[in-house]
């Protein structure tokens, strides 16, 4: 499996972004699709979570109402549609493949990682 990240750029705080991530190889319905992202001096926290039939979504209480996840099966792609951002968005996002999710976030590492995609959000 591979995963191409697209869409970072730089945008004001309250602006809106999206991000894509397209999918190449064996994609199983069961798997769970999602962003990670990775703040300058921080470690990589987990973003949002889709099945990738579709069903079940997860989000971190940071993003909660802010951030939108979705997946489109015919084109390949994972998307993270990112609104009322701020200042500590500013982050590498990486999206990742087949990782076990709760509501209390990931419970293993994912097996895939895209290269990230810097967003930076100015204040």
């Amino acid at each position: 499996v591979q995963l191409q990240a697209s869409g970072g750029g730089v945008v004001q705080a309250g602006d809106s972004l999206r991000l894509s991530c397209a999918a190449s190889g064996r994609i199983f319905s069961h798997w769970n699709m999602g962003w990670f992202r990775q703040a300058p001096g921080k470690g990589r926290e987990f973003v949002a979570a889709i099945r990738w039939s579709g069903e079940l979504t997860y989000y971190a209480d940071s993003v909660k109402g802010r951030f939108t996840i979705s997946v489109d099966n015919a084109k390949n792609t994972v998307s993270l549609q990112m609104n009322s951002l701020k200042a500590e968005d500013t982050a590498i996002y990486y999206c990742a493949a087949t990782f076990s999710v709760t509501e209390g976030g990931p419970t293993t590492n994912p097996n895939w990682w895209g290269q990230g995609t810097l967003v930076t959000v100015s204040s």
